[in-house]
């Protein structure tokens, strides 16, 4: 009876090691898209027994999660939001972890002559003064925050655009399919962009721009805000985002040979 009991107790205690810890951090639609997760987070819970469940939003939501300690940690990209977010006591710190950029995308016709701007707040004017169709994100996230400042840049406030401007308030993958689906213009970002799958008469028109720089950060909730959030765990999934393994796997991939992300965490 006695070896039973403890062959049963022994089985249990097996079976419990290889339950994996679990995290919850708040992601970008653009991190999600870019197809980056699916390659990410198997090897994160291969090397440190580490689950982490995504919560897919915009970067805006992704801050306010944070703020009501919804989550355990944030991976976003609009620093001022983020600077915003560590002055009100929500985050311990930001880790800066990989970059890649906006383009602007739009139809093979380029009624605009968007191909042909020389920066992207010249694009945006082009397209405004063509009044060619237009699709924003709309959603208070990272991509859209930057579209809103480069409009700023033209001296163009998108708030008074004509009606060829629409704000479809969806993900950067719900965004991009209606750009497909409408034949218009749209910033997004390049991960996103290169693992869009519904590409249509839609191709890349402009890019290059030091504005157009996208930096991801990676940001911890105070665990003095919220006693409840894992902080242990947010700390150890930096590590291993910072290591030389992350590095290697966000350098590597690509998609039809291109990269998407460039690692940069110091």
């Amino acid at each position: 009876m006695k070896q039973i009991i403890f062959g049963a107790i022994a089985s249990l205690a097996l079976t419990s090691a290889s339950f994996a810890e679990e995290m919850r951090m708040a992601v970008t639609t653009s991190f999600h898209n870019s197809g980056l997760s699916d390659i990410l987070l198997p090897e994160i819970k291969a090397d440190l027994g580490l689950q982490v469940h995504l919560v897919v939003v915009g970067t805006g939501q992704a801050l306010r999660l944070g703020a009501a300690g919804d989550v355990d940690a944030i991976l976003v990209h609009s620093k001022k939001a983020e600077e915003e977010f560590l002055a009100g006591g929500n985050g311990t710190h930001r880790r800066e972890i990989m970059y890649n950029d906006f383009v602007f995308i739009g139809p093979k016709g380029d009624i605009a002559g968007v191909s042909s701007a020389d920066t992207a707040a010249n694009a945006l004017l082009k397209i405004a003064t063509t009044h060619a169709v237009f699709v924003s994100r709309g959603d208070d996230s990272g991509t859209h925050k930057k579209e809103l400042s480069l409009w700023q840049t033209a001296d163009l406030n998108a708030l008074e655009l004509g009606d060829w401007y629409n704000a479809v308030g969806a993900g950067m993958g719900a965004a991009l399919n209606t750009a497909s689906g409408l034949g218009a213009y749209i910033m997004a970002d390049r991960a996103s962009w290169l693992n869009f799958g519904n590409k249509g008469d839609l191709e890349l028109l402009f890019s290059g721009d030091p504005v157009l720089f996208n930096q991801y950060a990676y940001i911890p909730v105070n665990p003095e805000k919220h006693d409840h959030v894992q902080n242990d765990l947010a700390m150890k999934l930096e590590d291993w985002l910072v290591s030389d393994r992350a590095k290697t796997l966000i350098n590597e991939y690509k998609i039809n040979g291109e990269t998407l992300f460039v690692f940069n965490a110091k």
